[in-house]
C-alpha cells in the first residue's frame, strides 16, 4: 500500500508536467523575451524617454517666449466739473468708453551669465543618466534572470537526484520484503526500509514544489502573463567559465561599471549647478518686443473713435547688487557638494575593488571546490556499489547501506551546489566588470 500511495502522489505531480512541458528554451531565448516584456525594463525605458524629451533648447532657455493677448474693457462714468469763478457747473452723465486691444509679445533672454548654456548641458547630462539607469536595469535583469535560469537547472538536477534516491530506496525495500518473506530479516528491518523509502519520497514531492516556484519566478522575470506556463531548459547541467581573466575583468570594472559612471555623472551635475549659480555674478540682458492694436469708442467729447497700432521694442539690463549674501553662500555650498561627489567617486571605486576581490576569491575557491566534489561523488558512487553488493549478500546491515546511500545523495547535492555557486560568482564578476550583456 505504501508504494502504491507514493506512486499515485508522484504521478499526480509529475505527469501533468510531462504532458505540458514541451517547450524547450535556452538562456538567450529567455533573456530576449524578458528584455522585451519585463515590466521594470519597460518602466525605466519610459523614464529614459522623459529625460530625452526634456533635453531641448527651449527647456534650457535658449528660445524666446511668444504670447498672444487680447482684451475688451467697458467703462461708464459720471462727472461734475466746478469752475473757479461763478460759472455754471458742468455735469456729465452716462459717459461710456469701450476699449478693444490685441497684441503679440516676445521675450528673449540675450545673456544671463551663461546660465542657459549650463542648463542645456545639465539637461543633456540628465539624458545620459537616464540612458545609464536603463542600462543598469538591463544589467540587473540579465544577472537576475541568468541566476534564476541556472537555479531552475539546479532544481531539475536535484529532482533527478532525489528520483534516483527513491529508486535506490525502492530497490532496498524490494530486497528486504523478499528476505522478510523467507524469514531472513526481521520486521524491524522491513519497517526501517519503509521509513527510509517514505522519507525519500517526501523529499521528492517537496522538490517538485521548489522546482515549480523557480519556474514561476522565471516566467515573472520574462514578463509572461501566464506565470504557470510550462517549459524546460535546454541546459541540463550547470556550465561555468573557469577561464575568466582577472586583469581584463578588473579593467572593465574601472571603465565600464555603471554604478561608477553614475556617481561620476553626479559630480558633473554638481559642477553644472555651480556654473548656474555663478551666472548670478553677471548682469542679465533681455529683449522685449511687442506689436499691438488698440481701438477706443467714446460717446462723449469731441472724439468718437480712436485707433492705435504699431511695434514696440526694448531692452532690459539688470544686475543683482545684493541679496543678503545668499549668492556667496549658495556657491560655497555648491563647491562643497562637488568635493563630496569626488569623495563618493573614490568611495565607490574602493567599494568596487573590495567587492571584486571577494568575488574573485569566491570564484576561484568554488572552482576548486567543484573539482573536489566531482571526486567525492565518484568515490561515493563506488562506495555505494560496494555496499549494495555486500547488502545483497547479507554482509551489510540496512543502516550501513542507508548511510552509503545518503553519502551518495549528499555528494550529488554538494556538487550541484558548488557548480551553482561558481556560476553565481561568474555572473557577479561579469556584471561588476560591465560584461554581463555577453550572455546575450
Amino acid at each position: 500500500m505504501g508504494k502504491i500511495h507514493y506512486f499515485s502522489v508522484v504521478l499526480f505531480f509529475f505527469v501533468p508536467l510531462i504532458l505540458e512541458a514541451q517547450k524547450v528554451m535556452n538562456l538567450e531565448e529567455c533573456l530576449q523575451i524578458g528584455l522585451e516584456n519585463n515590466y521594470d525594463l519597460r518602466i525605466v525605458r519610459n523614464e529614459e524617454q522623459i529625460s530625452d524629451n526634456n533635453a531641448t533648447l527651449g527647456n534650457a532657455g535658449f528660445l524666446p517666449t511668444i504670447g498672444l493677448n487680447g482684451g475688451y474693457n467697458y467703462r461708464e462714468s459720471n462727472s461734475n466739473q466746478f469752475p473757479r469763478e461763478n460759472e455754471e457747473t458742468l455735469r456729465s452723465r452716462g459717459a461710456t468708453t469701450q476699449m478693444l486691444d490685441a497684441g503679440v509679445n516676445l521675450t528673449q533672454p540675450l545673456f544671463e551669465g551663461f546660465k542657459v548654456q549650463a542648463n542645456y548641458k545639465r539637461l543633456n547630462e540628465l539624458k545620459t543618466i537616464g540612458e545609464l539607469n536603463t542600462r543598469l536595469e538591463v544589467e540587473n535583469f540579465i544577472a537576475d534572470l541568468t541566476a534564476e535560469y541556472f537555479n531552475y537547472v539546479q532544481q531539475n538536477i536535484r529532482l533527478n537526484n532525489l528520483k534516483y534516491a527513491v529508486r535506490l530506496s525502492e530497490e532496498r525495500l524490494r530486497i528486504v520484503e523478499a528476505r522478510y518473506q523467507i524469514g531472513s530479516l526481521s520486521r524491524l528491518d522491513l519497517q526501517q526500509a519503509k521509513v527510509d523509502f517514505n522519507a525519500d519520497s517526501s523529499l521528492l514531492i517537496q522538490q517538485y514544489e521548489v522546482l515549480n516556484v523557480s519556474r514561476i519566478k522565471l516566467n515573472e522575470l520574462m514578463g509572461i502573463e501566464d506565470v504557470e506556463q510550462p517549459f524546460i531548459t535546454e541546459d541540463t547541467i550547470i556550465r561555468f567559465n573557469a577561464g575568466l581573466s582577472k586583469e581584463k575583468l578588473y579593467e572593465g570594472m574601472l571603465s565600464e561599471n555603471i554604478l561608477l559612471k553614475l556617481v561620476q555623472k553626479d559630480k558633473v551635475l554638481s559642477e553644472l549647478d555651480l556654473k548656474m549659480l555663478q551666472s548670478q555674478n553677471y548682469p542679465y540682458l533681455k529683449l522685449n518686443a511687442e506689436y499691438g492694436f488698440t481701438h477706443y469708442d467714446y460717446n462723449a467729447g469731441t472724439i468718437e473713435k480712436q485707433r492705435n497700432w504699431g511695434p514696440a521694442v526694448g531692452l532690459t539690463l539688470g544686475f543683482t547688487v545684493f541679496n543678503g549674501f545668499n549668492r556667496k553662500r549658495e556657491q560655497k555650498n555648491a563647491r562643497i557638494a562637488i568635493e563630496n561627489r569626488q569623495l563618493i567617486i573614490e568611495k565607490q571605486k574602493l567599494s568596487l575593488q573590495s567587492n571584486f576581490a571577494n568575488m574573485w576569491m569566491a570564484y576561484q575557491n568554488n572552482i576548486e571546490l567543484t573539482k573536489l566534489e566531482y571526486e567525492s561523488l565518484e568515490n561515493a558512487r563506488i562506495n555505494y556499489e560496494i555496499a549494495i553488493d555486500r547488502y545483497k549478500l547479507g554482509d551489510l546491515s540496512g543502516l550501513e547501506l542507508r548511510e552509503a546511500q545518503n553519502s551518495l545523495l549528499e555528494a550529488g547535492q554538494r556538487l550541484v551546489n558548488a557548480q551553482y555557486r561558481t556560476k553565481l560568482c561568474e555572473i557577479s564578476l561579469m556584471q561588476i566588470s560591465g560584461k554581463i550583456e555577453e550572455y546575450l
